[in-house]
């Protein structure tokens, strides 16, 4: 039988080879990563995962209306609302754009201004608490017009 090893020789010259090459730093994709998200970041996490990672949220109840860019003379007053409102962003760029805006009960008014105006578009979204629920437009909005009353 023969041996099917490699002969000393050859090893020595791997290992000297491999101690010679070193990769750099600058390669290394992720170097400078922070350790914490930012506050945008962490505005962007979706609910259950916010509350798993932070505990249950310590805001009140809010309803939020999503909605994009739409052709007609209200769109500005629109965004002018929108930028109102307790919590104002706007997600994404180009045809993606939203703009996300937050209310609470206090500004059950200014809600039911800016939905008069958005509340057409099947594009507009309706959350309660950050997330879709089934009938948000016919069933909680009319419940927060209700607080419009009583105030």
């Amino acid at each position: 039988m023969t041996d099917t090893r490699t002969p000393a020789s050859s090893e020595s010259i791997l290992t000297e080879s491999r101690l010679q090459y070193r990769p750099s730093d600058r390669f290394w994709p992720y170097v400078n990563l922070r350790e914490e998200p930012s506050a945008e970041e962490i505005a962007d996490l979706n609910p259950d995962l916010y509350e798993v990672l932070f505990g249950p949220s310590k805001r009140p109840f809010s309803i939020t209306l999503s909605f994009p860019r739409f052709d007609g003379d209200d769109y500005e007053r629109a965004v002018d609302l929108a930028r109102e409102s307790a919590e104002y962003r706007v997600v994404g760029e180009g045809d993606a754009l939203h703009h996300r805006a937050r209310y609470f009960p206090d500004d059950a008014v200014k809600l039911r201004n800016l939905f008069e105006i958005v509340g057409r578009y099947d594009e507009c979204i309706v959350l309660v608490d950050d997330r879709p629920v089934p009938y948000a437009r016919e069933l909680w909005l009319p419940l927060v017009w209700i607080l419009i009353n009583r105030a």
